[in-house]
């Protein structure tokens, strides 16, 4: 992996493939910040309206319960979108953003939970100046949350995408035989899974034999947990073929 001084960070995959990613400045990412805070601002609202029906048996129960439900939305509202939205909140899918693994590896939740629980002293001692201060000295633009998670924010500009039919001549693909699991596919699937799949196919022949092999049955069997397809629909397919047969199902425009 290697970092340029020009925001953007090269991941290496063990088979050779460079990836380019654009790292995310202290600027955009605060705008994001802003965002879901006006949506954390609407669910306390709500909390709110609770806590005046406790007040009326008890201001202390009313208090404490304020106190903790105002941690548990903030921090949990955080963790929830950025687990199940692989790495967006709705802050961040606005503003097309997306927390990764520093070197380009699935996040985990522990890497949620670490980055999170620490915005509470990124947040010192007001408005994230901590956190800012953190992101203007790294060349990876870490806030501390992001340095003992091992993380990092990117921006997901919008994917040249090739002409499909160019790509992929052959018309048949057996996956679309089961629109359901597809829909399922393009649902389940994130932004940057599709997108690998797209550029290891555009850089194929850039691959040795060896390592493209090593490529696309990687992709293959990481699509494959994702939405499994019937056996009978991937019987006598290559790693490359179903990649291919995937990546087309999700970028051709026509309906499937």
């Amino acid at each position: 992996m290697a970092n340029r001084r020009d925001n953007i960070l090269t991941v290496r995959t063990p088979e050779g493939v460079e990836f380019s990613l654009v790292l995310a400045g202290p600027v955009v990412r605060f705008l994001a910040w802003l965002i879901d805070c006006l949506c954390i601002w609407g669910m306390l609202s709500l909390v709110g309206a609770l806590v005046k029906a406790l007040s009326s048996v008890s201001s202390d129960v009313g208090m404490a319960f304020y106190i903790m439900a105002s941690f548990v939305v903030s921090m949990g509202y955080a963790i929830l979108f950025e687990w199940y939205r692989h790495g967006q909140t709705l802050g961040k899918r606005m503003l097309r953003l997306r927390v990764m693994d520093r070197k380009g590896l699935k996040l985990q939740f522990s890497q949620v939970v670490v980055r999170n629980l620490l915005r509470v002293v990124d947040s010192l001692p007001y408005c994230y100046l901590v956190g800012g201060v953190a992101c203007l000295a790294n060349r990876k633009f870490q806030r501390l949350g992001d340095l003992a998670a091992h993380t990092i924010v990117v921006r997901n500009p919008k994917i040249s995408i090739p002409d499909i039919d160019k790509l992929f001549p052959d018309k048949y693909n057996s996956l679309r035989g089961y629109p359901h699991l597809v829909a399922r596919l393009r649902q389940n699937i994130s932004a940057a899974d599709a997108a690998l799949g797209l550029q290891a196919l555009v850089r194929r022949d850039e691959l040795e034999a060896g390592a493209r092999i090593a490529l696309f049955k990687t992709l293959a069997d990481h699509y494959r947990v994702i939405v499994p397809f019937p056996p009978e629909t991937t019987e006598g397919l290559s790693d490359e073929r179903y990649v291919r047969n995937v990546v087309d199902v999700i970028y051709r425009q026509a309906p499937v």
